[in-house]
């Protein structure tokens, strides 16, 4: 079974762009990426989009379909009627660079903002040992995809470009809270979730963790968790009062 579906796809490049309408075939079984590939080889041979594995696993093809961040191929068209116009364009977050490709290495500053696993001193690689229930709270972490879908979703940068430099965004976070629940990582990492990573701008809506695709609890399960090891850290009175008298004794 198949039908003529209505589209309507954001064409353009760093200078401006605007949606143009089409109209499709749709068959029975499809995604929307099927789509956008059908109007690349029947109408706009220039239209560009980022893919890859076409299986859920790369997340090469984020996009926003009717508004919503996603994959576009794991969005499948018997999602949406037949009469619908589905509208498809660039994740918002990020500059444009042609029609439905964005410009994502914000994402990879980021992460190399974060420090690397450290052991701790005198165990080599190869000599790391670690039980299962010590990794399973991190291990849903491993999960991730880096699809951004996350990053594009949170409102702290979405809606305030100026926030960028200073937060780095859940997906991010994820990754600190992952290493600080590590049992053989040794750094402190609280310091710099709060300070240089901007945890505090975090608020919690859990939009993050709607638009995962792998359905990681980001919020609950990472940046929750993060919030409290730091409120712990430079809130709780009992930690300061620790934390004066041993400054006092030294």
């Amino acid at each position: 079974m198949s039908y003529q579906g209505s589209f309507r796809v954001w064409r353009g490049d760093v200078d401006g762009g605007a949606l143009q309408d089409y109209t499709v075939e749709v068959n029975e079984g499809e995604v929307v990426l099927d789509i956008i590939h059908r109007l690349q080889a029947t109408q706009a041979p220039d239209l560009a989009v980022r893919w890859n594995c076409k299986a859920g696993k790369c997340g090469s093809c984020s996009a926003e379909v009717n508004g919503r961040p996603r994959l576009l191929c794991m969005t499948r068209m018997s999602t949406f009627e037949e009469g619908d116009t589905v509208t498809v364009t660039p994740l918002r977050t990020f500059p444009v660079e042609k029609d439905l490709v964005t410009d994502v290495s914000f994402n990879y500053e980021k992460a190399r903002e974060v420090q690397a696993f450290s052991p701790p001193e005198g165990v080599a690689p190869g000599e790391y040992r670690m039980q299962q229930v010590d990794v399973e709270r991190s291990q849903e972490f491993r999960k991730c995809i880096e699809c951004f879908l996350c990053q594009d979703v949170c409102h702290v940068v979405r809606d305030h470009e100026d926030n960028k430099a200073a937060f780095s965004g859940p997906r991010f976070l994820m990754r600190i809270a992952e290493l600080d629940m590590h049992p053989l990582d040794s750094a402190d990492r609280r310091p710099a979730a709060r300070e240089k990573h901007g945890l505090g701008y975090c608020n919690i809506t859990k939009c993050c963790t709607e638009v995962c695709p792998e359905h990681i609890k980001i919020t609950d399960n990472a940046l929750i968790p993060l919030k409290e090891r730091v409120v712990d850290r430079h809130y709780d009175p009992l930690v300061w009062l620790g934390n004066t008298i041993r400054r006092r004794k030294g």
